[in-house]
């Protein structure tokens, strides 16, 4: 019998607002006497429901830019507004507490725990919240299904595929239903087919609503999101929608399947 689909995911905003707004944010290091100016005023705006790829050379303020996004860093001056509220003054707790309610976040690396199987994986985060044994546990069940590993639910990181390995990943991103997806060089690890089955995952997801912004330096990668801003020197010198954007679904019928 066919599992039930997962249910949708739906935007705490309507399609078409920013979700997502910097405006004239400036970031600022200091290394010893040298100061690094790593953003350069910048202004971006990501609807609800927009599916953003982030691309730049090491040091055009890629990085910088996505962990201000991400609530891990604050801009020196400007203001970073999440869904309407102006995060910049909070303190690290309150910037946590937004972290574990309105964001996910996937990487390269994908620091499952090698012990521990993939539906207890997925839970973690949720360790970190209120909700109670039963409802972590249909909710990672539920997380699973959305990436299409319903079925490896009792499985370790050690039987699994580097892609099924992002899978869970991404499953863990999702478990608290985060609002933003944030996912920095997601298929860095992986090799070309297995890489197109994860866009097919995020495309997936944000059909469904999730609004995604994905930092990669792969622009064929880059070609599956709807929008492409390009970072240099701290500054955005390009920030333009993807015509005839691929879909990954497609794309993989073309690809030879790898063997093991």
């Amino acid at each position: 019998m066919t599992p039930p689909a997962p249910p949708p995911i739906s935007p705490t905003s309507p399609a078409g607002d920013a979700i997502l707004r910097a405006e004239e944010v400036h970031k600022y290091y200091e290394l010893g006497e040298t100061r690094v100016h790593a953003l350069r005023g910048v202004s971006v705006a990501v609807e609800s429901g927009g599916f953003v790829a982030i691309m730049g050379a090491s040091g055009s303020g890629k990085s910088t830019f996505m962990n201000i996004l991400g609530c891990l860093d604050r801009p020196s001056s400007g203001r970073y507004l999440l869904a309407g509220t102006d995060v910049t003054s909070y303190d690290k707790r309150q910037l946590a507490a937004i972290r574990n309610r309105q964001l996910g976040f996937v990487f390269q690396g994908f620091n499952l725990l090698p012990r521990t199987p993939a539906i207890e994986n997925v839970q973690l985060p949720t360790l970190y919240t209120p909700i109670d044994k039963p409802e972590r546990a249909r909710r990672a069940r539920e997380a699973l299904a959305l990436v299409g590993l319903a079925d490896r639910a009792a499985h370790f990181p050690s039987q699994l595929s580097g892609g099924q390995q992002q899978r869970v990943a991404i499953a863990r991103a999702l478990v608290n239903r985060p609002t933003i997806l944030l996912a920095d060089e997601p298929t860095g690890n992986l090799d070309s087919r297995t890489a197109v089955e994860i866009m097919e995952v995020f495309q997936d997801l944000n059909d469904r609503g999730l609004t995604i912004v994905l930092v990669t330096h792969e622009h064929d990668i880059a070609q599956f999101a709807s929008r492409v801003i390009v970072f240099r020197d701290g500054s955005i010198r390009k920030d333009d929608p993807v015509p005839d954007r691929p879909r990954a679904r497609e794309v993989l019928k073309t690809l030879p399947t790898l063997e093991d």
